[in-house]
């Protein structure tokens, strides 16, 4: 499950997702919110606390704000926070590391994007979800399974 957020789309100060983001996401509720801190917005950490998980993915546009505060307010509430560190971009290389230190010393785990689907995946017997593993590669990380193939 997705929980989607934006922040200040509502009162225009900010523009909504790009189209591509809107094309994935578009038939889920999105929580628009003025706090910086999504963690602080009560519809965004009801429909969080709504799923019944304990585990969290979690990205942002900015590492240091919009990914950063929350992770720390979720982790000290006893949820484990996953973050897949080329899914999400800071200010600067430097603040975006920083940021990056900051949620592991508190406890985060930080993972890649690939290594987030495989460990969804866990086995390609999972017949059933092969497909749409494999549909991200294509779709969003320009992975050509013929072009592999080929070269190896």
């Amino acid at each position: 499950p997705i929980i989607h957020s934006t922040v200040n789309v509502q009162t225009g100060r900010n523009k909504p997702p790009i189209q591509e983001l809107q094309d994935v996401l578009g038939h889920l509720p999105t929580y628009d919110r003025t706090s910086i801190n999504s963690w602080e917005d009560n519809g965004f950490k009801s429909a969080v606390k709504a799923l019944g998980r304990r585990k969290l993915i979690m990205t942002a546009l900015w590492t240091e704000a919009c990914l950063t505060f929350p992770a720390l307010d979720a982790i000290q509430e006893g949820y484990e926070v996953y973050v897949p560190v080329d899914a999400v971009g800071g200010t600067s290389v430097a603040a975006h590391e920083a940021a990056l230190r900051r949620v592991e010393q508190a406890g985060a785990k930080l993972i890649s994007r690939v290594q987030m689907y495989c460990e969804l995946q866990r086995d390609w017997a999972r017949e059933a979800t092969v497909p749409g593993f494999m549909d991200v590669f294509e779709s969003f990380d320009g992975f050509n399974p013929e072009k592999a193939a080929q070269a190896a």
